[in-house]
């Protein structure tokens, strides 16, 4: 998952900016707007793609598929895959 350090270098500021102008912005800290950002991502991909979980992923920039899944799982308190099939229309 993409770190606030990894985020802020690419986008050509500081960590310390970064997280002060995200706080001010949205009133979130960086690390829970890039979750935020991930989880809304990834809920996009499994609604519109048929990609496999680990396809998924590895584009939202995890290592590991299961690394993915707990994630998930813990944000919404269902599996990607359970996601899925419950969204299917």
């Amino acid at each position: 998952m993409p770190s606030v350090k990894g985020l802020a270098a690419a986008m050509g500021y500081s960590p310390n900016y970064l997280s002060d102008m995200l706080k001010k912005e949205t009133g979130k800290t960086a690390q829970e707007y890039i979750k935020l950002q991930v989880l809304d991502a990834a809920r996009e991909l499994l609604l519109r793609t048929k990609e496999p979980i680990y396809r998924i992923a590895g584009r939202l920039g995890f290592e590991q598929p299961s690394s993915f899944t707990k994630f998930f799982k813990i944000q919404t308190g269902v599996s990607p895959q359970d996601y899925r099939n419950q969204h299917i229309v």
